[in-house]
């Protein structure tokens, strides 16, 4: 079943950058992972951009680019929000937060500084496939001891499969330490139903 919009929200950048303060870490609700970060939406090139995320679902891909033209009916482009959006599906009674791609800038081992995607792979993938240079919310200044989860693929874009499922034992990224879940970052922490409901379209 294809999503529809019947109802879009607009929510501003300071509102969405403040929020973004308050979000913590999964298991951890009491490490607020981005309040003392410099935060700020910036408009980077696809190919500045390092996925730490092996692949990216047929399925879900074609459901980002059936939001995006959703979107479009209500005025909101999906690669340049400016805030973030509230947005009421068809059929479901709560929100759905939608926020731009949040990209962190990460220190690797070798001192290079790279632009990693945090959140919204499926979005981004879009946009490299249909050449758009996207807005995203850039992280600077992530505690040290708190990276993301997982390495940057250091192919870009070119270590990125399109796949219509994942089979048993599939790599989906190479974690950076055992306890990977412990550095999780919980954005539904400070936002509605980030990536709900899973039926329509994720964010992983």
């Amino acid at each position: 079943m294809e999503l529809r919009v019947v109802r879009v929200q607009y929510r501003g950048a300071e509102e969405l950058l403040e929020r973004l303060r308050g979000v913590t870490l999964l298991k951890r609700p009491d490490v607020y992972v981005y309040r003392d970060a410099a935060l700020s939406l910036e408009e980077i090139p696809v190919e500045d951009l390092y996925p730490a995320q092996r692949y990216v679902l047929v399925h879900e891909l074609q459901k980002v680019r059936h939001l995006k033209w959703e979107l479009e009916r209500f005025g909101f482009d999906l690669f340049h929000l400016n805030g973030y959006l509230k947005i009421w599906l068809e059929g479901e009674e709560e929100a759905v937060d939608l926020l731009p791609p949040v990209v962190e800038e990460s220190v690797e081992r070798n001192g290079r500084l790279v632009n990693l995607i945090n959140d919204g792979m499926h979005r981004l993938y879009l946009a490299y496939l249909e050449w758009v240079i996207p807005q995203v919310v850039l992280v600077r200044g992530v505690p040290e001891d708190l990276p993301y989860y997982a390495f940057p693929m250091p192919e870009q874009w070119k270590g990125v499969q399109m796949v219509k499922d994942l089979p048993p034992g599939y790599m989906k990224k190479w974690h950076r330490i055992r306890d990977y879940h412990s550095l999780y970052r919980n954005f539904n922490s400070a936002f509605d139903n980030v990536g709900a409901p899973r039926g329509y379209f994720t964010k992983p």
